[in-house]
């Protein structure tokens, strides 16, 4: 199973290390997503205090993701099979301000 390489802009997340994520597996949020913004990273977890994140997580560029927008054309079967994503959120506090910025609405 072909795992996406996962790019990351929030570093508000704690698991956020060098725009990598340090999940091996994340969920992608979005049942009824139309659009990127209707998505957002359900795996976001706020970084507690200004401390960078535990720098022995070792944040592959790689990561599988379950993925909830069922109307965006990388989805099959609830996994994500685009070759990369992105998902982004410069200064998120929650997980709904962040975004799978890959969406394609399926045609």
């Amino acid at each position: 199973n072909m795992m996406p390489e996962l790019k990351c802009t929030v570093q508000t997340c704690t698991h956020n290390v060098d725009y990598y994520c340090s999940l091996d597996h994340i969920t992608v949020g979005g049942n009824s997503a139309k659009q990127a913004e209707d998505t957002c990273c359900d795996s976001f977890e706020k970084r507690k205090s200004n401390t960078t994140s535990n720098t022995m997580a070792d944040a592959s560029s790689f990561s599988s993701i379950d993925c909830k927008a069922q109307n965006c054309m990388y989805n099959e079967g609830c996994q994500c099979h685009a070759g990369k994503i992105s998902v982004e959120g410069g200064g998120a506090c929650r997980c709904q301000e962040t975004a799978c910025a890959t969406f394609q609405k399926e045609c």
